[in-house]
């Protein structure tokens, strides 16, 4: 993620909140808004990734000092030009590495944006990197995908998503190295347009490892925000991991 704004830059900002519209209802803000306005308790939060503001304007409405980090310019001026936006402070680097002043009772990186990170080694670094910020007794919690490999039959690597006159998306999978990459394919006004994203899948267990690594343990894991069981049939997990008390 040296890239300035990354796979994030202008084209996509622009229609970011549009195209993700369903992960800004209030059925789905709502819920992760609550639990990290409790594990928060007080104290700041830091949001990686904070990109347009979807949970950290919220969470800022509940009374919690949010601050986040973002390598996309772009994505932070969608922030910026909310109402309420300018009041969250916000550095601009890769989440991995990028210090910031003060510590904080809670740090969240959702909507899997851990897979940003694409190779093993950053998102170690990431760990440790939140490790570092947190309060004694704060917590790190991460939102992402279960890698759902059982939809790739022997000898395939691709699994489509969206599939529609004008528009196809799927996802390409390289399970030796845990490499995949989301792609788009959009037709507009007969002309083709293609993008796509990589990113790296994480399992469960090897994030617990990278916490472990970290000085973090892991309090919680849940199917989803509102606390049901983490089960083998889940195919996503919100994870808390808390740095020991001093």
């Amino acid at each position: 993620m040296d890239d300035e704004d990354g796979y994030f830059g202008e084209s996509v900002a622009a229609t970011y909140d549009e195209s993700s519209a369903e992960m800004f209802e209030s059925s789905v803000v709502d819920p992760a808004v609550d639990v990290l306005a409790g594990l928060a308790d007080g104290g700041r939060a830091l949001e990686l990734g904070i990109g347009t503001g979807r949970i950290a304007l919220p969470l800022a409405r509940r009374g919690v000092p949010v601050h986040g980090i973002d390598v996309s310019r772009a994505m932070v001026a969608r922030l910026r030009a909310k109402p309420d936006g300018d009041a969250i402070g916000v550095t601009i680097g890769d989440f991995a590495t990028t210090k910031v002043s003060g510590t904080f009772s809670v740090a969240y990186l959702v909507f899997n944006t851990i897979m940003n990170l694409t190779t093993q080694a950053e998102q170690v670094a990431c760990f440790r990197n939140v490790a570092a910020h947190l309060d004694p007794g704060g917590c790190f919690v991460i939102e992402v995908m279960t890698p759902d490999l059982r939809k790739l039959p022997a000898g395939q690597n691709v699994v489509p998503f969206h599939v529609s006159p004008t528009r196809w998306a799927f996802d390409i999978y390289d399970v030796a190295t845990q490499a995949m990459s989301s792609n788009y394919v959009k037709v507009v006004d007969g002309r083709g347009e293609y993008r796509s994203i990589p990113f790296r899948y994480v399992w469960p267990a090897e994030l617990d490892l990278m916490a472990q690594l970290a000085g973090l343990r892991l309090r919680e894991r849940w199917d989803g925000w509102t606390g049901e069981p983490f089960t083998s049939e889940s195919s996503r997990h919100v994870s808390i991991w808390e740095k020991p008390a001093e």
